[in-house]
């Protein structure tokens, strides 16, 4: 006889099942990216989400309840979001687990009951849902859920695989509801996501062998494509530090009662009072506490007064400082005798952004920028912006880095550039969990609004209005990006070839050809209008400046009233990224 009820033992194998399955898939899942461009990120970063809740999980060992389980799901879900389909992913987790965490046995009606409650949060955390998206699916499967619940279905395997069955239909249907995800000839990505975890929960519960492990990508093999020397920089800069607090603490607290906002800012003050580089992240049901201090112990019993603690480490720095300064002796060592000279790499960004002290007075307002390629970072911090997270296309950063970068930027309110539509809703998600400080999200989706927003903001002018000014600003700017195709497809009535050069506008494809100059030509003149007075073009890491200055020439005979701007911005993936104002 099958089972009939799902105990918190089984779900949380269902779930490390439904990741992992996810987690097996997640290339081909990229690959069904509408445009054929080399940055499709969408199963990397619901594999991200669901591998950031799957640790905490799998740390939970064998005394798994259900409480504690809803709660490693949708705290660990909930910081580790990244890009649109993580927030989705993440939120239809959080709403499932709200609904079954008073639960002891999960039965159908319950489970149809936290379907539904998935789909609502998740709806809710999208200002305008489209249609024929995950969205669409995870709803599919709640109303099919619905339905075999009132026709009176009390077998649970059956239950199980026919809301798969219907999931897949549903997913079979998104090209129909999507007329562009037809024309490319794919089905949405975040919707075929949702099935591969689906499918990979269900398997388990069906018999089906899993491997439990849990393997999280680390944020070093994230950013491989950051210039080389940053390491050395790193280590050069981290010699000359003293370091003040020597413990580097970190653990989650599981609280016994809601953490509210005074209990949040006193334990803050209390952190503040004995280290520094405090990260506290509360959300309804945990806290998660990053803290440089000379005691580790005193911020041990302090958290354990709101409740239990799990997920500790404490890292002794100056020992890891001797270590990396011995290692980085032995290499510049190394590299001097082959050069015959000594080495004086530049400091980093890192470390510049890190130079922040407690004792410096916190200003009015600060920005926080997310940026890919040495030239446009330079450009944002000649701007003025505060903090850079190095991310962008194929590196969306999660809610959680976001929330890191904010606290280091000391200031009482801050303004955050996504620079990306894919992060806007992870840096709205750190909005909502941010108490100390006002966070303002500007939603730039490309680099170039990104720094539109920051030449128009006023010192003078209060918050608001600064917000209203640049999101008002951000609208007159027209971008252009010029890629390669990574597969035949075609996309607007345009016929693309693998290899073919494109050039990817606000609203779809503008050029296609096999020249690169051609094509991002081409895809400028699709920007300019009558009014049109600036045209600034940004060159990529695959173009010399000889190359840049003679397109840039180009762009000003054919545009003789128009100012043109050229700079390095030395972003990957993209040949030129080019803005119309």
């Amino acid at each position: 006889m099958s089972l009939q009820q799902i105990d918190a033992k089984m779900l949380s194998k269902m779930f490390l099942a439904g990741a992992k399955s996810l987690e097996s898939k997640k290339e081909w899942i990229n690959e069904l990216n509408v445009f054929p461009v080399p940055d499709g990120d969408t199963g990397t970063n619901m594999t991200m989400t669901i591998m950031s809740a799957a640790k905490e999980v799998s740390a939970l060992g064998e005394g798994i309840d259900m409480q504690s389980l809803c709660k490693a799901v949708s705290s660990g879900s909930l910081r580790g979001a990244r890009g649109n389909s993580g927030v989705i992913l993440s939120q239809l987790l959080r709403g499932f687990t709200k609904r079954i965490k008073e639960e002891a046995f999960l039965t159908i009606p319950i489970l149809t009951e936290a379907f539904e409650k998935a789909v609502e949060t998740a709806y809710k955390a999208v200002m305008k849902p489209k249609e024929g998206t995950i969205l669409t699916v995870a709803r599919g499967s709640a109303d099919k859920a619905k339905m075999l619940v009132e026709d009176g279905l009390e077998d649970m395997e059956v239950f199980l695989t026919t809301v798969l069955e219907h999931a897949r239909y549903v997913l079979s249907q998104t090209p129909e509801m999507l007329p562009v995800l037809k024309q490319a000839g794919v089905v949405d990505s975040g919707g075929q996501g949702l099935v591969e975890f689906l499918a990979g929960a269900v398997d388990l519960f069906l018999g089906k062998e899993v491997d439990f492990s849990v393997s999280v990508e680390g944020k070093a093999a994230r950013l491989q494509n950051v210039k080389s020397g940053v390491d050395d920089a790193r280590l050069q800069a981290e010699a000359e530090v003293e370091i003040t607090f020597g413990y580097c603490t970190e653990f989650i607290i599981m609280l016994n009662k809601p953490f509210n906002v005074k209990a949040e800012l006193d334990f803050k003050a209390f952190l503040e009072s004995i280290g520094d580089s405090i990260v506290c992240v509360a959300d309804e049901d945990v806290v998660k506490v990053h803290v440089h201090t000379n005691d580790p112990g005193l911020a041990i019993q302090k958290a354990l007064t709101y409740g239990a603690l799990s997920n500790m480490k404490i890292d002794n720095m100056r020992l890891e400082h001797q270590e990396k300064l011995f290692k980085m002796s032995a290499k510049e060592s190394g590299k001097n005798m082959a050069a015959g000279s000594p080495s004086e790499p530049a400091a980093p960004a890192e470390a510049e952004q890190a130079s922040l002290t407690a004792d410096e007075p916190q200003k009015d307002y600060g920005f926080i920028a997310v940026s890919a390629g040495e030239g446009m970072s330079e450009i944002f911090r000649s701007l003025g912006v505060d903090y850079i997270i190095e991310g962008g296309q194929t590196m969306n950063p999660s809610t959680a880095d976001i929330l890191e970068a904010v606290d280091k930027v000391n200031a009482r309110t801050v303004f955050v550039l996504p620079n990306n539509k894919n992060i806007i809703l992870a840096a709205n998600q750190a909005a909502e969990l941010t108490a100390e400080k006002d966070l303002l999200v500007i939603p730039t989706k490309t680099i170039p609004q990104g720094i539109t927003a920051v030449i128009n903001f006023v010192p003078e002018m209060s918050a608001d209005e600064n917000e209203s000014n640049m999101i008002s600003e951000i609208k007159n700017v027209s971008t252009g990006e010029v890629t390669y195709a990574v597969r035949d497809t075609v996309i607007d009535d345009k016929e693309i070839r693998k290899g073919d050069f494109m050039g990817i506008g606000d609203s779809g494809i503008l050029a296609v050809g096999g020249d690169i100059s051609g094509v991002a030509k081409d895809t400028i003149t699709g920007m300019v209008k009558e009014d049109s007075e600036l045209i600034s073009i940004y060159y990529g890491s695959d173009i010399n400046e000889a190359d840049a200055e003679s397109f840039r020439a180009q762009v000003a005979e054919s545009y003789p009233d128009c100012d043109i701007e050229l700079q390095y911005g030395g972003q990957p993936i993209y040949y030129y990224i080019m803005s119309v104002e």
